[in-house]
């Protein structure tokens, strides 16, 4: 009896043992598909900001990947689905971070600076993403954009809705000139697009580089103060105020 005790305490521990290798085995096997995946669109950002739909190579984003071509086909249908994926990724990962903001129960006036900021750092942390749509813009004027609408549905609208009704509510308060709220918000968006679509040329015209983190925070505070300055309604001074005392 003590004999078969043995023998089955020690056939349990091995099967717990085996069973648990085999979880650790399976769930790093479930997320190699994600880590490869993502690997792709990596790759696939920077190829097609610099090439490209047209131009991109779907072999050099496989070897950027480090994966083989087949592979790459085997997550993407094509190289027209994996650019969507691309704008997905980045449209998707913009509207996150803009509407974490905008859904704060904020005031008029701190509700339109975060939206600035927040956008403003998304950019600045991936410089190459106004260049990335700045190219799909142009695609989808000539008609040739099969993604655009699912995007301007799906991402813009709604955070241009948003942008809109704080606006107004800050026009409505007495605390934000009668702007028209969608031309504000194109400026805002071109300020810090243009910076960052620009960065070479405005390397080559200052001499300096306009991506160093000096630069950056100084363009930063530079677009607060322009929105600042063009949007909020300096407090009127009271009736006795700035007079002199008798």
């Amino acid at each position: 009896m003590t004999r078969l005790l043995y023998n089955l305490t020690n056939w349990l521990i091995k099967t717990l043992r085996t069973s648990a290798k085999s979880g650790k085995a399976s769930a790093k096997g479930s997320r190699e598909p994600e880590r490869t995946r993502s690997a792709i669109l990596r790759a696939a950002i920077q190829e097609f900001a610099d090439e490209g739909v047209a131009g991109a190579r779907t072999d050099a984003i496989a070897r950027a990947a480090g994966v083989n071509k087949a592979l790459l086909y085997y997550y993407f249908k094509d190289k027209e689905a994996l650019h969507g994926a691309v704008l997905d990724q980045v449209f998707s990962g913009l509207a996150a971070r803009v509407d974490e903001v905008l859904k704060q129960p904020l005031p008029p006036r701190e509700k339109i600076l975060a939206y600035a900021k927040a956008h403003f750092d998304y950019i600045a942390g991936s410089p190459i993403y106004p260049k990335l749509v700045q190219r799909e813009m142009m695609r989808a004027g000539r008609g040739g954009s099969p993604h655009i609408r699912r995007l301007v549905d799906r991402y813009l609208r709604p955070v241009e809705e948003k942008l809109v009704a704080a606006i107004r509510e800050g026009i409505e308060r007495g605390e934000f000139r009668k702007v028209d709220p969608l031309h504000f918000i194109l400026s805002m968006v071109a300020m810090n697009v243009f910076y960052f679509g620009s960065a070479p040329v405005i390397a080559m015209i200052t001499g300096m580089d306009p991506l160093s983190p000096p630069l950056i925070a100084a363009r930063r505070a530079a677009v607060i103060d322009l929105i600042s300055a063009a949007l909020f309604v300096k407090p009127q001074a009271a009736p006795n105020q700035g007079r002199r005392s008798k």
